[in-house]
Formats: structure tokens, C-alpha cells, sequence
């Protein structure tokens, strides 16, 4: 149940990022305090507003059952990839094999961290 409420976890963060993103882009108008208004019709923000709570307790809740020192490197490695895979799809933002080849060290390095933990 602990590795579902992170992986829940994961998946609501990333899903946040890429809705904040999608909202500031045209037609859709940032919120500002110069037009506030323009906050009320974008929905995409408020979503992903409310999924950051939900990851936050998503979180809090996989803290309760996990170590700080595994829960947090697997929710933050974890959204990294998503996030990276969700703007080459959705976004189509460029690829490099660097990015690619760091992903992998941190995700390489987070499995060494996990290894011994059932």
C-alpha cells in the first residue's frame, strides 16, 4: 500500500507540473494580480492547483509509512521522469541524451538508496 500511495503520489505531482505549464500558455492567460480575472476560466490552473495539494497529502500520508530519506528521492526522481516524458509528448519540448543520460543517474541513484527497503 505505501509504494501505491507514492506512486499515486508521483503521478498527481507530475500531473500538476504539466497542467501549471499547459495553463500559462496562449490562449489561456496566466493569473496575475494585474487581471485576476483571468484566473476564474482557467481551469487547467486551478487543477493542477488542487492536484498539488492532493500530492502534498499523498505525500504526508507515504511519509507515515516510509522513511524520509526513501520517500522523499523516489517522489522527486519520480515526478522528474514523468515530467521530462510529458513535455516531449505533450509539449513537444526538445530532447538531448544528456537529459537522458542524467535521468537515468538519478533514477540509477535512487534504486541504490531504495535497495534495502521492503
Amino acid at each position: 500500500m505505501k509504494w501505491l500511495i507514492l506512486l499515486v503520489g508521483i503521478i498527481t505531482n507530475a500531473s500538476a507540473s504539466v497542467l501549471i505549464k499547459y495553463a500559462t500558455m496562449p490562449p489561456r492567460r496566466f493569473p496575475s494580480l494585474a487581471d485576476p480575472a483571468a484566473a476564474l476560466g482557467n481551469w487547467a490552473f486551478w487543477l493542477g492547483l488542487g492536484l498539488y495539494g492532493a500530492a502534498f497529502l499523498l505525500y504526508a500520508a507515504a511519509l507515515a509509512r516510509l522513511p524520509l530519506n526513501v520517500a522523499h528521492p523516489i517522489l522527486t526522481s519520480g515526478a522528474i521522469v514523468v515530467v521530462f516524458l510529458s513535455s516531449i509528448l505533450l509539449f513537444r519540448e526538445s530532447f538531448h541524451w544528456t537529459v537522458a543520460l542524467g535521468i537515468l543517474f538519478v533514477v540509477t541513484g535512487v534504486v541504490l538508496i531504495t535497495a534495502r527497503i521492503s
